[in-house]
């Protein structure tokens, strides 16, 4: 009986200790999640803006796509991102768009829909080149200079998405402003922004550790860039 006793004791306390470490690891992971994601928000501070009235202007904006839809509802991370293209291209603060999206399949294709949405809204089609390989942020931003040729840009999201968009852009040498649109409502916003928490670390074992590189590049593509307007124009 006394064995017993002592062998339930013994079993008991190397389960404490057990979860003892499971807690200990789940919390110094949890910690070093909130550092990653307040070290990537310092490191482009100052690089992104709401009021398009401070931004500098660019030859070219790319637009981070996301689905249109949500189930059945509309989704406003996409119509706020798809505005404020069309917006930044008429007051002259680009001359192009990139639009840049996943292509997953025939009946998902975001490029062709922001497509269709910012020629509603009067920016002329030749003035607008589609990335069909934006699978991922990390993708989008390294296209956009590695095939689609740019130096420079203003990138159009919202602030939690745009700032990953701007440190890996900063990674890679390309001088790029983020253009920051509104949230969706509050009840989303919070599991996006835990998503996102993920997203930045993922981004950063990609850049410093697994050098990863796009799932696509392909050939090189021409962005047709407005001409310089007069300020008569």
């Amino acid at each position: 009986m006394l064995a017993w006793n002592h062998c339930s004791k013994g079993r008991g306390t190397a389960l404490k200790k057990f979860f003892s470490i499971i807690v200990l690891i789940s919390l110094l992971v949890l910690l070093a999640l909130v550092a990653i994601d307040r070290y990537i928000s310092s490191q482009v501070a100052g690089q992104w803006f709401r009021h398009m009235d401070q931004l500098p202007a660019q030859p070219i904006a790319l637009v981070l796509g996301t689905s249109k839809y949500v189930g059945k509802r509309l989704n406003t991370y996409y119509t706020f991102r798809v505005e404020a293209a069309a917006q930044l291209y008429h007051t002259n603060k680009v001359r192009a768009l990139i639009l840049s999206g996943d292509n997953a399949t025939r009946y998902y294709n975001e490029p062709i829909t922001m497509l269709n949405d910012v020629l509603r809204l009067d920016v002329p089609r030749e003035h607008i080149s589609l990335d069909y390989a934006g699978f991922r942020t990390f993708d989008s931003v390294v296209r956009a200079k590695q095939v689609f040729g740019q130096q420079a840009m203003i990138i159009v999201s919202q602030q939690f998405h745009v700032e990953r968009a701007l440190y890996i852009a900063n990674h890679y040498g390309i001088k790029a402003y983020g253009y920051v649109v509104d949230d969706a409502p509050s009840e989303f916003h919070w599991r996006v922004r835990l998503r996102e928490v993920l997203a930045r670390a993922k981004a950063l074992i990609d850049i410093h550790i697994l050098k990863a590189k796009p799932h696509f590049l392909g050939e090189p593509e021409e962005v047709n860039i407005r001409d310089n307007l007069t300020e008569s124009e």
